[in-house]
């Protein structure tokens, strides 16, 4: 018997043995041709045997089967199906699968070119985060680009004052001058002053294929100041497959969009092309924002039947307009036209009705066109050289008003209807020389006329005949670029990169007049600091021309014969960069150091504010040198967990308001640069069920210059600057996703930060027409301890995707804010023992959307998409950002005192009397987000 049992354990063993030795493993690589795809399935048809592809897309199967297929598929992705071979025992690589989107629109990478820096998981040492075309296209709704964003951590997205194009961006505290954004890897922030105008870019979501945040100091190898960190945004390629699209959604407040794409696909002789043309338009969530915009794009490609010469020709643009909410409103006020405990948070005091029709005086009108060709040449296996060549022409500018009547501005109290909008109709009533009385007031107000019956409306903020007129401030530029990069490979695991940076940029700044209001004229040679012209050139003038707030199609349109007021100024920018980096990367190891230098020339040229004899009225260039070194090293410890480690040095040039201060042409005396030192160090773990991402991150800036609105009422379109600021900006984050099973995904992240201000800082402050206030004199801000405001410091979400039927999902999100502060008042810092920066409440959002695709045709291949978003479900009321720095405290000590007939108002009751709003002062400046809002879209992708 014992015999006979041994015999059967041997059995056993053998058979066991042999079905082992018998198995094969087929191994590959899932991507979307550029990046990796995680939790993609891979099943051996006819069979059970499968594998799930981790976070480098690699997946494992082990199949008894020496031949068959492989069925390859991810959600939003079309099904691939490979063939295959394995000897018993044996491993068989199929090497890179490339999955393409199931979706013709949106569907391909652009990362072709070694210009584009794509951080690569798990071999690039940043924190990275990477949203596709997909979920863009999807999620993003109606909502403001960089929205998409805003479950990314370290990353605040606000709609700012709600304007269509309006939202703003923060990526670890640092706001989006000081981040870096490219597109195809061309930079397109501000030559000037770093800033990026999302309204500019109203039609981007549109071509986007995909678009990738690296937190910190990034991996571009440009001389470009990514303190906070660098946005990529890839377009798509005009060598997409054959095919195209016709959309259109809709959504609150009249909101609709209407869209259609067509792509040619690569044809036998090598040329490809796409096109894209979408329509947008709306009323606006905020009362009194009404927009209207286009955006087209153009994409040409040609490739070598060897592929050893690629070009890629895109030409894109988005013209629009936008009405604004962008003068700041105190809690109160929001209060006063709702009530105490649901005021009305959309609320906007810049706009009101003339002539029966809506109007505004703040409304932003642009056209920023931009063309670049990309040439790939494949030198030989070893050798590569990649260019960009870029141009852009923005055209456009912002309206806001100016003068007043008798010391009242058009924002002020005794131009206001009973329902706090603006009495336009009375404003023009007083500038044509009709009796008018104020609100409030039973004084009769009539103007006098110039002479022979004319009106005539001036700049001035006092008098009795100053009249009110729409103006803009104009922002237009002509851009030029081209980028460089050769990439040696040097044996197996060295690769060396050598490149060059030039830029030309030219600013053209200064006011002309949009709408006199009733007015027949207007003289553009009185300005409120006294009877000195603004323009020193032209002493007398007297201008009856206005010109509209609608953006011109013509990108080259001159504005040399445009009549301008209050000042004339160009800014021109020459930029003449290097750069290298060393790469060394083997299976587990990747190190690299790299390094970068710029020139950037300064110079300033002023039609007004000099005589044209006056050397001053055109200076030469300051010349300023910069750079940056940077190195970082991955580890993959296995194929689950890897660390990294990073660390870089800025010397970062200031912007060109900081060369030339107080809108002057004299340098400053204390030009610095600005010095940024990063260190940040991060874990991975990677499966094919979770993966994870965890980063520790330090930041120091050392003289920092920096502009910011000035949110005084009665400084309409003014701002500050400031100069010497230090800052430092540390923090933890943690990104997770998991597939629990294939129809459940789960996303997960969180941020906590601690960023703020060491030492003293100084400020100077300006009107609209960049007139200093008090005196030029500039303030010491006592800042040494003050927490950064204007971002959220803790930052967290959790979502989830469900697929409850074939290709039909559910998703849903929350996302929480805690730790926001409002931005720094300058006045409020000017004493050394001030009470910081204000804390506003914290609050979370909930977010949901519901989509399906449905297969028609013989062939299947044509689809209809249906897709509804709902945000902020629950329609919370929430305090999206603050400008002022007024506590519940000094409002209990001084705000309502005893008089000779009223007695105190206790501190128990200040909530109930309307001095407190969820705990904060409500004379504070604040900008509520938006409430609930939908879209919903119809795609026919064909």
């Amino acid at each position: 018997m014992k015999t006979m049992k041994n015999w059967l354990l041997t059995g056993l063993l053998f058979m066991i043995v042999s079905t082992a030795f018998s198995q094969g493993k087929i191994t590959g690589t899932i991507t979307d041709g550029a990046l990796s795809l995680p939790g993609a399935n891979a099943v051996v048809k006819g069979s059970t045997s499968a594998g799930t592809s981790d976070f480098d897309g690699k997946f494992t199967i082990t199949t008894s089967a020496t031949s068959g297929e492989i069925v390859v598929s991810y959600l939003g992705y079309e099904t691939k199906t490979i063939s295959f071979t394995v000897a018993n025992g044996a491993t068989t690589n199929l090497g890179e699968i490339v999955l393409k989107s199931n979706s013709n629109e949106l569907s391909e990478i652009v990362v072709k070119s070694s210009t584009v820096d794509i951080a690569k998981d798990r071999k690039t040492p940043v924190a990275v985060s990477t949203i596709r075309a997909a979920e863009i296209q999807e999620k993003l709704g109606s909502q403001e680009f960089p929205e998409i964003l805003k479950n990314t951590p370290s990353v605040y997205a606000t709609k700012s004052g709600g304007g269509f194009g309006d939202s703003r961006i923060n990526i670890r505290g640092f706001d989006q001058k000081n981040i870096a954004v490219m597109i195809n890897g061309m930079p397109v922030n501000d030559m000037e002053g770093g800033t990026v105008y999302w309204s500019n870019w109203a039609g981007l979501s549109d071509v986007t294929s995909a678009m990738q945040v690296q937190r910190g100091l990034g991996s571009s190898k440009l001389a470009i100041a990514s303190v906070g960190g660098t946005i990529n945004i890839l377009t798509k390629a005009s060598d997409l497959k054959q095919g195209g699209s016709v959309a259109t959604s809709f959504g609150n407040d009249n909101y609709i969009k209407s869209q259609v794409s067509y792509n040619t696909g690569r044809l036998s002789n090598g040329l490809s092309a796409s096109i894209l043309y979408s329509h947008t338009q709306g009323d606006g969530y905020i009362d009194g924002t009404a927009f209207n915009g286009d955006n087209y794009y153009i994409g040409l490609g040609y490739s070598t039947k060897d592929d050893k010469h690629q070009f890629q020709f895109t030409f894109t643009g988005a013209p629009q307009w936008h009405d604004q909410r962008s003068t700041f409103i105190t809690l109160a006020t929001y209060q006063k036209y709702g009530s105490l405990t649901d005021p009305n948070t959309k609320y906007n005091s810049d706009w009101g009705h003339l002539n029966g029709e809506d109007f505004n005086m703040k409304r932003n009108y642009y056209h920023k066109p931009v063309a670049s060709l990309n040439w790939d040449y494949k030198i030989n296996e070893t050798s590569k050289l990649s260019t960009i060549l870029y141009a852009s022409f923005g055209r456009g500018g912002g309206a806001t008003g100016a003068g007043a009547i008798q010391g009242n501005n058009y924002v002020s109290a005794g131009l206001r209807t009973a329902d706090g909008l603006v009495d336009y109709d009375k404003i023009v009533a007083y500038n044509s020389g009709q009796p008018i009385q104020l609100a409030g007031s039973a004084t009769t107000l009539t103007r006098t006329p110039i002479a022979n019956g004319e009106y005539q409306n001036s700049s001035a903020t006092t008098g009795t005949g100053a009249g009110i007129s729409q103006i803009s401030s104009i922002n237009s530029h002509n851009w030029y670029g081209g980028i460089v990069n050769f990439d040696k490979k040097f044996g197996e695991h060295f690769t060396l990169d050598l490149g060059i940076d030039v830029r030309g940029y030219k600013g053209i700044h200064y006011q002309n007049i949009n709408n006199l209001l009733g007015g027949d004229s207007y003289n553009a040679n009185y300005i409120a600091t006294g009877s000195t012209s603004n323009d020193i050139n032209n002493q007398t003038r007297t201008l009856y021309q206005t010109y509209s707030t609608y953006p011109s199609w013509n990108p080259f349109k001159s504005v040399d014969g445009e009549q301008k007021i209050n000042f004339y100024n160009d800014g021109v920018v020459n930029w003449y960069g290097g750069f290298t980096q060393l790469e060394y990367t083997n299976d587990r190891l990747t190190v690299f150091v790299q390094g970068a230098v710029s020139n950037q020339g300064f110079k300033r040229v002023d039609y007004f504010k000099y005589l044209s004899t006056d050397a001053l009225s055109k200076t030469g260039f300051e010349n300023i040198l910069g750079g940056n070194v940077k190195g970082g090293a991955n580890f993959n410890i296995n194929e689950h967990h890897n660390v990294f480690f990073n660390t870089g040095y800025y010397s970062k040039q200031p912007f060109f308001n900081a060369v030339y201060p107080n809108n002057a042409s004299l340098v400053n005396g204390n030009l610095t640069n600005e010095k940024i030192f990063g260190l940040e160090a991060g874990y991975g773990f990677r499966s094919g069920i979770f993966n994870a991402n965890v980063n520790l991150y330090r930041t120091s800036w050392k003289d920092r210059y920096q502009r910011s609105t000035d949110g005084d009422a009665t400084n309409p379109g003014g701002y500050y600057d400031f100069s010497g600021i230090t800052e430092i900006h540390s923090g933890i984050e943690f990104e997770g996703t998991a597939r629990i099973m294939q129809k459940l995904k789960i996303n997960a992240m969180f941020s906590i930060g601690d960023w703020k201000y060491s030492g003293t800082s100084t400020s100077n402050r300006y009107d609209a027409s960049n007139n200093p206030i008090g005196g030029g004199k500039p303030s010491t801000l006592y800042l040494d301890g003050v927490k950064v405001g204007d971002a959220a410091q803790t930052t967290a979400s959790l979502g989830a995707t469900y697929e409850i039927l074939t290709r039909f999902n559910i998703d849903a999100n929350y996302n929480y804010n805690d730790k926001l502060y409002s931005s720094i008042t300058p006045g409020n810092f000017t004493d050394p023992n001030n009470k910081g920066s204000l804390e506003l409440p914290s609050y979370g959002l909930f977010d949901a959307g519901l989509s399906y695709k449905l297969l028609v045709g013989k062939t299947k291949s044509n689809s209809v998409n249906f897709r509804l978003n709902v945000n902020n479900v629950f329609d919370k009321t929430y305090i999206a950002e603050g400008k002022t720095n007024i506590f519940a405290d000094d409002v209990k000590t001084a705000a309502i005192p005893a008089t000779p007939t009223t007695p105190a108002v206790p501190a128990v009751t200040y909530a109930q009397a309307g001095a407190l709003y969820q705990g904060i002062a409500t004379n504070n400046q604040v900008y509520f987000g938006f409430g609930r809002t939908w879209n919903f879209s119809l795609r026919y992708d064909f």
